[in-house]
């Protein structure tokens, strides 16, 4: 059995920087998470994708963020139940949540924080009727290793950011690299846009809009995909198609808690993250109010306002005093 404080759902950067400001407070941490590895998605689907909005860090690789915060909870000892899912949860007589892991686990905490990100998801899609056949043999849905793509022909699909990332990234890498969208304009940040429409003009990367990617051939291994575009259809030579659609997600167990739930997403009030039964929270990707933004930034941000009304409810009694790091220092809050 597992006794802590905090009961965090979910081992990805929202998750693990909850445990550095839950620190601060002197209150201990445990994570559950399916996936094998902290991190959740920057670990599991792009580690050697670039983030460019983390403050301080012009450029930082996705493993690379982990690994700092990782780094940075280290000093706060937290626990982890890894491989594992979060699968029930009961209001125990003493006022803590029991909750229960699809592996039989058992974890008692009077504050669960649930920071699952998209909860479980698979990659959307598209309708091409033999896409199977080249899966893994020339169409991947998710970017694990860069270098895979080293001097090689890359056809990318999709209109949002991680469409347009990726482009950039890949144009110095790949001998050849086409975007493909549907549409005129894209989804994404518009520096982004901005960018590829700048290696477009330079003839670094190929554009091709309201289009779509219809068709797949190849012996055994992709070697072409076929574009339909208004006045007909194209055939490109490629080594490796990219549909990059964006993900399905789903919430699990969690969406049988009795929690409030909105278009697949936890409602929270944002004076604090909390939910519709008090003691838990919904902090990152995972909640959703008016304005909201899923970005890492934001759930940062919502981590530290949580961990600050979660301490109230572990300790109603005690007054909270806050401390500046560049006061104390990380040690000075070590217990």
């Amino acid at each position: 059995m597992v006794e802590t404080d905090i009961l965090i759902i979910g081992a990805g950067p929202v998750g693990l920087f909850t445990v550095f400001e839950a620190g601060l407070l002197k209150l201990r941490c445990h994570l559950i998470d399916a996936l094998p590895q902290p991190g959740g998605q920057l670990s599991e689907i792009y580690p050697k994708k670039p983030i460019y909005d983390i403050p301080g860090y012009p450029s930082v690789l996705a493993g690379e963020l982990v690994d700092n915060l990782m780094e940075q909870i280290k000093p706060f000892h937290p626990g982890f139940t890894l491989g594992d899912r979060a699968e029930t949860i009961e209001k125990q007589a003493d006022g803590r949540f029991k909750v229960t892991s699809s592996r039989g686990v058992v974890h008692l905490a009077p504050v669960v924080a649930i920071a699952g990100g998209l909860g479980s998801f698979e990659p959307r899609k598209p309708p091409i009727h033999n896409l199977a056949d080249f899966e893994d043999n020339g169409v991947e849905y998710i970017i694990r290793d860069p270098e895979l793509y080293r001097n090689k022909r890359v056809v990318i699909a999709g209109g949002g950011d991680s469409a347009l990332d990726w482009t950039i990234y890949l144009a110095d890498l790949a001998s050849e690299i086409s975007l493909v969208h549907r549409r005129t304009e894209f989804r994404g940040a518009l520096d982004s846009v901005e960018k590829v429409e700048n290696l477009a003009a330079a003839n670094k990367i190929k554009l091709i809009r309201e289009a779509q990617i219809v068709g797949l051939e190849g012996n055994g291994k992709l070697e072409s995909v076929t574009i339909e575009q208004a006045d007909g259809e194209i055939k490109i030579p490629t080594d490796h198609y990219i549909p990059l659609f964006g993900l399905s997600p789903k919430l699990g167990p969690i969406g049988e808690w009795g929690l409030e739930i909105d278009k697949n997403a936890i409602v929270v009030n944002t004076l604090d993250y909390s939910t519709n039964i008090p003691g838990i929270y919904a902090i990152g990707d995972v909640n959703t109010y008016p304005g909201k933004l899923k970005l890492i930034l934001c759930g940062f941000h919502e981590a530290t306002l949580m961990c600050q009304s979660a301490y109230k409810f572990v300790y109603p009694e005690k007054k909270l005093s806050f401390k500046y790091t560049t006061v104390t220092g990380v040690s000075g809050f070590e217990g």
